[in-house]
């Protein structure tokens, strides 16, 4: 089971019905996307683990959101669904995830860009299904996109039944040995995304009446300097928050986010980025909102 913390914190007093004085998790994936669990499996452990508060946020798709809902509500399950994505952009050849969550997931701005990344993605799987075909593999992009279903495909799908089919003995393997960034070696089959830009996520998060969170800042391949330039540039395009609390940060990584958050008044955000049951991360595992950050929920009051 896993160790669950709270965000009780009576020194910010968040009148927003529903968030003060509760267990909060604002990232997490269903197998809409790359997550391995339904919508509805989902939210039942989510309500196991005494979850009070859980954003649904897949890759590029609202697509669970509306299952995830009508399973609240069918099973009469105590917990506030808040309807999110995880947008990918590209900034500096590098790719940086923004989170929108509170979305109004009807919006027409934000469902014309999802139709946008979703093609990107399809091109980009077959590329990486061609790459892969070379290197041996000639059914992995029909077998990817099985296991993808009708939910976003990602490199994670290429992964998993390269590891199945005992290609590789780890999914990590898949990324290290042919799906990864380029410039390490072996990686043979990596293709570069055409992701939309920082802003243009904002924009479409925005227009949708939503809060734009960059996702998890500390796991980017960035030095110090890069990663405050990204930070700069995230909120000179009116990005609202950065992820601070993620399960596995150390207590130095947490002083760093948010002391970014109070430098360039960003809002702070946590969540766990839960894809499926593992030891090292879960549901609501270790999140809990630091002194001195704003909430990114106090701005839904």
């Amino acid at each position: 089971m896993a160790l669950l913390s709270t965000t009780d914190f009576p020194h910010l007093i968040v009148k927003t019905e529903g968030f003060a004085h509760k267990r909060i998790d604002l990232h997490s994936h269903t197998n809409c996307s790359d997550g391995g669990l339904s919508p509805q499996t989902l939210i039942d452990r989510a309500a196991n683990f005494q979850i009070d508060v859980l954003a649904i946020t897949d890759h590029d798709t609202v697509a669970g959101l509306d299952i995830a809902q009508k399973h609240i509500e069918d099973k009469n399950i105590p917990l506030k669904l808040i309807d999110g994505i995880e947008i990918s952009t590209a900034w500096q050849g590098f790719e940086i995830h923004i989170v929108g969550l509170n979305i109004d997931k009807k919006n027409s701005e934000l469902k014309s860009l999802i139709e946008q990344q979703q093609e990107a993605r399809e091109q980009r799987a077959i590329s990486m299904g061609e790459k892969l075909t070379k290197c041996g593999f000639p059914t992995i992009y029909t077998d990817a996109k099985a296991m993808a279903g009708e939910g976003s495909i990602t490199r994670a799908h290429f992964a998993k039944v390269l590891h199945q089919q005992g290609h590789v003995s780890t999914m990590q393997q898949a990324f290290d040995k042919y799906i990864g960034k380029k410039g390490s070696k072996g990686q043979r089959a990596y293709v570069k995304p055409n992701w939309c830009s920082i802003e243009e996520a904002i924009v479409a998060i925005h227009q949708a009446g939503g809060s734009a969170v960059m996702a998890h800042p500390i796991r980017y391949d960035l030095s110090a300097k890069w990663l405050r330039r990204l930070i700069v540039h995230f909120s000179e395009v009116s990005g609202d928050g950065l992820e601070v609390v993620l399960p596995q940060m150390s207590p130095d990584q947490r002083r760093k986010m948010l002391a970014y958050c109070q430098e360039y008044n960003l809002y702070a955000s946590m969540g766990s980025d839960f894809h499926y049951p593992n030891k090292w991360s879960d549901l609501g595992r270790n999140l809990t909102m630091p002194v001195g950050a704003k909430p990114i929920w106090a701005q839904w009051q």
